[in-house]
């Protein structure tokens, strides 16, 4: 009995030290600034194109949900708020840590565990070089930069897709859909959805370097770590979000409360 609970409890506990270390490594001088930016050019070519294709339809489906919604309730002139205020503070983070734990967080997995089963980082380590802040720490501070870029291109598209499909296609107000930007949502909402890309980059970045720091067993661990890694970045970013935003609430209430 000892014993399971040891196993269960070594997975999570190991991740909240790599966490601790990987945060503290972050601030330490000298900063990998090169591989800072080649990652996060890496980081962006393999979310760039997948953000794109996501970000249009993911704006369209919810213009047209809360398009129709408002105009059952005879309340149309809120079509524009109602649509940024669901793109802002939920939509465009959730897309964006989907797109980064799913694109970023496997190729950061599949890279170390490659480096691992390779022994390269069995070698850093002999010859006195830290893997967490030569590799992870530059991963994870450019994991956090591309995702707060992606978060506000999903909101830009989002906002843009809420425009035509509200204004164009189901023929509403534009001036209304302007006017009603600032009546439910504030800067504030803005924000808290950087602050949240921020942190679901920060986290899938260091949930995919453990599992790839410790993947063994050949290619086929190295592939059983980076599933297993998409696998609980997604769990740990919808509970961070959900945690994150009953915080908000209670910090900052809507508008007329």
């Amino acid at each position: 009995m000892g014993f399971s609970a040891a196993s269960v409890l070594r997975g999570p506990g190991e991740m909240a030290v790599m966490v601790v270390g990987v945060t503290k490594r972050i601030f330490t001088r000298p900063f990998q600034t090169r591989e800072f930016i080649e990652q996060a050019w890496f980081i962006t070519s393999v979310t760039l194109l997948p953000t794109i294709l996501v970000s249009i339809p993911f704006g369209a489906v919810i213009s047209l949900q809360v398009g129709n919604l408002t105009g059952q309730l005879g309340a149309q002139s809120f079509a524009g708020a109602t649509a940024v205020l669901a793109v802002v503070r939920e939509a465009a983070p959730i897309a964006a840590a989907l797109i980064i734990a799913g694109a970023a967080g496997s190729a950061i997995c599949s890279d170390l565990g490659a480096r691992k089963i390779r022994e390269e980082i069995d070698a850093m380590e002999v010859l006195g070089i830290d893997p967490l802040e030569r590799l992870v720490a530059p991963r994870v501070v450019a994991t956090v930069f591309v995702s707060i870029m992606i978060n506000g291109l999903v909101i830009s598209a989002g906002i843009g897709g809420g425009y035509f499909f509200t204004v164009i296609i189901q023929g509403g107000s534009a001036g209304a859909f302007l006017s009603s930007f600032t009546a439910l949502a504030s800067i504030n909402d803005l924000w808290i959805a950087m602050v949240k890309a921020a942190v679901f980059g920060w986290l899938a970045a260091i949930i995919g370097a453990h599992k790839g720091l410790t993947a063994g067993g050949g290619p086929l661990g190295v592939g059983r770590a980076v599933n297993e890694s998409v696998i609980i970045a997604f769990m740990m970013l919808f509970f961070i979000n959900a945690v994150i935003t009953l915080v908000y609430f209670q910090l900052v209430p809507p508008p007329g409360m």
